[in-house]
């Protein structure tokens, strides 16, 4: 199809500056496979001849003859194992560094097409299915070309006939044995790889929903699909077994009967005196080793679907634009620091109900502005629209007194300037050090304390055993919250940038732990400009002005004696959850 040759050619377009280390592969190829042919070629001679009983000296040339094929052919065979994969995993490397590159534009809005398992399988699984086709599509074919041009040239010389008949064998192994192959496997090699897909993210999803499914007793039922999945792999993998056992019963087939049709159409011109006696095994023997150019090929085409279709859904998420573009000529930053919102309007896609409608606010250097309101209200999305996660909105967003528009800086300069405390933090599998240093790489051991004093997590990295070099686990499970919490507060501090976004910072905190988190930033937050977005209507008398979201739209705004004064929706929200907190 279409699609399957413009995969194709994009794929070998890849290969960019290797062609050169390929080329040397096929030049290595043809050396071992000649040298295979010469070697078989002569000592078939050579045994023929010594039957005869001749002098010694007229074997000298083929004694050394022999020798030379031999060593040449375990040398040329080794060098050609290095080259061809030295050149197969360089490009592997600059696939996996190209499609990370590739990713990293595409966060996270565009990436909430893809499901986690479904881009792990893709990075893993279907760029190491790509190894068949640079290891077994580019060199081999023209291996085989220059084999099977310069065997049948040999031949020729000595009958055309012989010329003929290896031609039509390489011809019907070598291209009608691969398309039959091809045609076989390629619905199977297709559906491989989109059941392997499934299997990565339904594994995925079993591991981290583990537990829930084991509290809710439906863990063998999730088992029991993903059993079904790997039984459907397993049977493309069996149909793709029998193929590749039709392939090579045929090639020994093909291989063979071209060698008794040239040593049949040899036997009558032997015994008319056209070709020495001699040259029977020879010749036999040469055609049957030339056909080792040509047994890699219906393999290749074997795999040549599963490497397509793989190659076509890393295409798919390469392809997807950006949902965010920087501009071609970036504005700096502005210091002092202030926001203004003018109007904003923003529909996330597919939803015809705006998650922020007609929002107007500012925010003074210096200044926390806290943003409340119902769950859905457009909290988050603001944030979101900040960090330039989204960019297809309506309205304005005005960065200090020369009111630059946040559009015309790079995403990489707004995201140096802002510190973002979130409720979903992400804590890696690693140190407590290096988890505080994600934010500052280059922070020394002194400064990543002193981000953890302020952070007051000090005292409780201290107490470890192994201290700052303690591992948390997998998003520092071996932690309770509010100590993650204050490990994602340290690593804000510790990046010092001029402004602050706390979105949620302390969402599934008890109470009591949620007064010293909201303590410690605070104190935190003294001379620095902050937007906090929060549901939880705790610490907001220290906060200089409030708004108050609901369906995208702000219904109120103030500080909180303001709000508290008269019956208002953050009164009633407020009254609510402190009835809650008393019962």
């Amino acid at each position: 199809s279409t699609l399957q040759q413009l995969t194709w050619q994009r794929l070998a377009g890849l290969l960019g500056e290797h062609w050169g280390q390929i080329l040397l592969s096929v030049l290595l190829g043809v050396l071992t496979i000649g040298s295979s042919i010469g070697l078989m070629g002569t000592s078939a001679w050579l045994i023929s001849t010594a039957a005869l009983h001749p002098s010694i000296a007229a074997l000298q040339v083929a004694i050394v003859g022999v020798r030379f094929f031999g060593i040449l052919r375990g040398v040329s065979r080794y060098f050609e194992r290095l080259v061809s994969h030295s050149v197969t995993f360089k490009i592997l490397t600059k696939l996996r560094v190209w499609f990370y590159k590739s990713l990293v534009p595409l966060a996270p809005a565009r990436l909430l097409n893809f499901r986690s398992g479904d881009l792990l399988s893709r990075i893993i699984s279907d760029i190491k299915s790509l190894e068949d086709f640079y290891v077994r599509s580019a060199a081999p074919p023209l291996v085989a070309l220059l084999i099977g041009l310069g065997t049948s040239l040999l031949l020729g010389r000595y009958h055309p006939t012989f010329g003929i008949l290896l031609g039509v064998g390489f011809f019907l192994s070598g291209l009608m044995l691969p398309l039959l192959v091809r045609i076989l496997a390629r619905e199977t090699g297709e559906r491989l790889i989109s059941e392997r897909s499934r299997l990565t993210e339904g594994l995925v999803n079993f591991i981290q929903g583990l537990p829930d499914l084991i509290v809710y007793g439906q863990s063998k039922r999730k088992q029991s699909q993903l059993e079904e999945i790997n039984q459907r792999c397993n049977a493309a993998q069996l149909r793709l077994a029998r193929i590749s056992g039709l392939n090579e019963g045929l090639m020994i087939l093909l291989s063979n009967l071209a060698m008794w049709l040239v040593l049949i159409a040899a036997i009558p011109l032997i015994q008319d005196g056209e070709i020495s006696g001699v040259m029977l095994a020879a010749l036999a023997l040469l055609t049957l080793t030339s056909f080792e150019a040509v047994q890699p090929l219906p393999q290749a085409m074997e795999t040549l679907s599963s490497s397509l279709k793989a190659g076509s859904r890393l295409f798919e998420v390469v392809d997807a634009e950006p949902v965010v573009v920087d501009p071609i000529n970036p504005a700096s930053f502005p210091s002092p620091f202030s926001l203004r919102g003018e109007n904003l309007r923003f529909f996330y896609p597919g939803s015809r109900q705006p998650a922020l409608d007609g929002i107007s606010f500012r925010l003074r250097e210096g200044e926390t502005l806290a943003i409340v309101g119902p769950s859905g209200g457009g909290k988050s999305t603001l944030i979101n629209l900040l960090l330039r996660f989204w960019e297809d909105y309506q309205g304005k967003l005005l960065l200090g007194e020369e009111k630059i528009m946040l559009s015309s800086l790079t995403q990489e300069e707004i995201r140096q300037q802002i510190s973002v405390v979130s409720q979903n933090g992400y804590l890696f599998h690693d140190t407590i050090q290096a988890n505080i240093a994600l934010s500052n790489p280059g922070a020394g051991n002194e400064e990543i304390i002193t981000a953890a004093r302020k952070a007051k997590i000090h005292k409780m990295i201290h107490s470890l055993p192994d201290g700052y070099q303690t591992i948390i686990g997998e998003r520092g499970q071996r932690l309770s919250a509010g100590e993650r919490q204050r490990i994602l507060i340290a690593r804000a501090v510790l990046k010092d940038a001029a402004v602050f976004l706390l979105d949620e910072p302390t969402a599934n905190l008890d109470p009591l732990t949620e007064r010293e988190v909201l303590d410690t930033l605070f104190e935190i937050l003294i001379n620095k400009t902050a937007l906090l977005v929060t549901h939880r209507l705790v610490g907001l008398s220290r906060v200089d002005q409030i708004l108050v979201l609901s369906r995208g739209r702000i219904v109120e705004r103030g500080t909180e004696s303001e709000l508290l004064s008269k019956d208002s929706l953050y009164r009633v929200m407020w009254s609510h959850q402190n009835r809650i907190l008393h019962y």
